[in-house]
């Protein structure tokens, strides 16, 4: 399988995979926005991991991307870090999932639409890929916000575990294809 892209760069981010040189700067992110993402981000239970374990978290990252599975990037702001996201092939041939979290003090500054632009202009770079998917939980209207703004299609809402506290176990999935991606109008 083909690797996903590993660097990217929008007019004001940098996405790029992790590096063991990240952890700190991971580390203090995550902490800061631990109960800004407690309702959302069924992995955030498990925080604050050890140096030990955000090691380990990477190297299995980097096996993962290595053997063309799912990339996960850091995304920076010069050399701030303000959160991260990813393209997942969890949803079967053909399709990525773009996922993504930004830091507390970072929100509401466009950052998470224009990573989820990037990321899926750069998962139409890889062979095969003809649908890009983003998926949600009901409840998270902002996470929602991201894909309407870039002109996803909404196709529909299935029931869903609840893995996390602001959870109402509906899931809300949202796909473009190639073709849409390429026509959609300019952002104004």
């Amino acid at each position: 399988m083909e690797r996903l892209p590993e660097l990217m760069h929008s007019p004001r981010l940098t996405l790029r995979r992790w590096t063991m040189a990240d952890i700190p700067q991971l580390a203090a992110a995550v902490t800061a926005s631990i109960e800004h993402l407690r309702p959302w981000m069924p992995w955030i239970a498990y925080e604050p991991l050890s140096d030990t374990d955000r090691v380990e978290l990477i190297e299995r990252s980097q096996a993962e991307w290595e053997r063309g599975g799912d990339v996960v990037v850091g995304v920076f702001l010069g050399d701030t870090l303000i959160g991260s996201s990813g393209l997942h092939r969890r949803r079967g041939p053909g399709v990525l999932e773009v996922g993504y979290w930004v830091h507390v003090d970072h929100v509401r500054k466009g950052y998470a639409t224009e990573v989820a632009a990037t990321l899926t202009t750069a998962a139409f770079t890889v062979a095969g890929i003809d649908r890009v998917e983003i998926h949600h939980d009901k409840a998270n209207v902002a996470s929602g916000s991201v894909p309407r703004r870039l002109g996803f299609e909404f196709i529909g809402e299935t029931p869903d575990a609840v893995t996390s506290p602001g959870e109402v176990g509906i899931d809300c999935a949202w796909m473009i294809d190639r073709q849409g991606w390429l026509e959609r109008p300019s952002p104004a």
